[in-house]
Order: C-alpha cells, then sequence, then structure tokens
C-alpha cells in the first residue's frame, strides 16, 4: 500500500487536506478516490487513510485508524559526518535512513570539498530532509531522522550534545575494531564521528579523541566516506 509522510499532526476520523508534497505523490500515481494508503506524521505509528477527493492540485483524505506500528533500529545511532561531494550526501542520507539512523549532522572539514553556508546551507539541509522523508516512505519508517543544519567540526565538537558512546572512525595503525570497543547495551545511543574523502585530519580526529571519542576501525580496507558511515551503521545494528 502506498505510504505517504504528512507534515501535519495526524488524528483518527478527521478529514484534511494533503500537503502539497503528499498531494503531488498521489497525483503523480494517479490515484483515485476510495483508494487506501498510509499516512505517518513522524510522531510515530501510522494511520490508515482513504482518499476522498482528487483536485487539480489538492488531495483530500480520510484518516482512519492508528497503528501502534514502529520500525525502528533498538540502538538509536547518531551520525557525524564530514560532507562527501557531489551526489555522494545525498546516497549517504538515503540509505542511512533505510539502515534505521536517529539523526545525520552534517560537518564542514578540513579535508572536505563540499563547503556550504547560508541559504545555500538550508537549502541543502531541506533538500537532505526531503531525500530522508523519501526513504522512510518507501523502507516502512515511521520516525524521520533528523537532519541537522550543516555545522563547522570544530563548532560541533565544541558544543554538541553527542551521546554518552561516542566513536570515531580511524585509519591509525593499532586501532581497536568496533565490536572490541563497543560495551554499551543495544538500548544506549551512539554518536559515530566519520571523516570526508581524505578522511578526518589529524588534529581534527586528535580533538574527537580529548572529546572522549573512541577510534575505531572497521577493517584492513580503506572505505570510501559514504561507504564507512554506512558501514558503521550496519555493524552496530549487529552488536
Amino acid at each position: 500500500m502506498p505510504r505517504f509522510h504528512c507534515s501535519v499532526p495526524l488524528s483518527a476520523g478527521v478529514s484534511l487536506a494533503l500537503p502539497p508534497g503528499a498531494a503531488r505523490h498521489v497525483q503523480v500515481l494517479r490515484m483515485q478516490p476510495g483508494d487506501a494508503i498510509t499516512l505517518f506524521d513522524g510522531a510515530g505509528g501510522e494511520y490508515a487513510a482513504t482518499v476522498e477527493r482528487m483536485g487539480r492540485s489538492d488531495v483530500a483524505v480520510a484518516v482512519g485508524a492508528h497503528l501502534p506500528v514502529e520500525r525502528e533500529a533498538p540502538r538509536a545511532v547518531h551520525l557525524a559526518v564530514g560532507m562527501p561531494a557531489n551526489e555522494r550526501m545525498d546516497w549517504l542520507v538515503e540509505k542511512a535512513t533505510e539502515l534505521g539512523v536517529a539523526s545525520i549532522q552534517p560537518l564542514a572539514t578540513a579535508h572536505g570539498v563540499l563547503r556550504l553556508s547560508g541559504e545555500r546551507a538550508e537549502k541543502k539541509r531541506a533538500h537532505w530532509e526531503a531525500i530522508a522523508v523519501a526513504a522512510c516512505e518507501q523502507c516502512g519508517r515511521n520516525r524521520v531522522p533528523v537532519i541537522h543544519p550543516v555545522q563547522s567540526f570544530t563548532g560541533w565538537l565544541e558544543t554538541n550534545e553527542a551521546s554518552a558512546v561516542r566513536l570515531v572512525l580511524s585509519l591509525a595503525e593499532g586501532t581497536r575494531s568496533l565490536a572490541d570497543t563497543l560495551q554499551a547495551p543495544n538500548d544506549q545511543g551512539v554518536t559515530v564521528l566519520s571523516g570526508p574523502e581524505g578522511g578526518l585530519s589529524s588534529t581534527e580526529e586528535q580533538q574527537a579523541i580529548a572529546r572522549g571519542f573512541a577510534p575505531i576501525t572497521l577493517g584492513a580496507r580503506v572505505l570510501r566516506a559514504e561507504t564507512a558511515a554506512l558501514a558503521a551503521l550496519v555493524s552496530l545494528a549487529g552488536l
């Protein structure tokens, strides 16, 4: 059944006009009055709904029963990533959402190619939020991960309220594996810090370690920036 994110609060038994994004999606699928859909607003669970009316630019639906369905990962993982260039950040956001990430913090780092600030940074964040919403619609998640505003590495490190468990991906010799380092139970959140192409600078890595981030390795192979962050997510799901 088609699933749509609704950016306004939902409640059973009401009729409402879908927000523009969801309405366009319903129209693209050429749905008709009487067709069944699923709606979620990000507050938890999902709602059965029925298309009531298809206008030229609007769609009205009747919201049915709330279903307390959750498909979240048992461990909340927060990614702080040096933004990879081109479409790789888009791909990272999409796949991390599918894998259950709780939040993503885009970072401007020393080796990062992508430089964003001001209005351009906010437009990019809105773009990544839309990608996360679409990924939730596709994969069945009912809670959209938070995409934080772009920050500088130093600014984030000094002000963030990271999880009690803090990990930084490192290529340094002698770094311990994730399985050897992580001793936290599944219900304890984890923040994973990952660099862009070329990784974090040695200074950035040492700054993170000084702030309580434990260096970890994902194995002998050097992974691309977007692959490394996702590999950490997958590994954490199995621990």
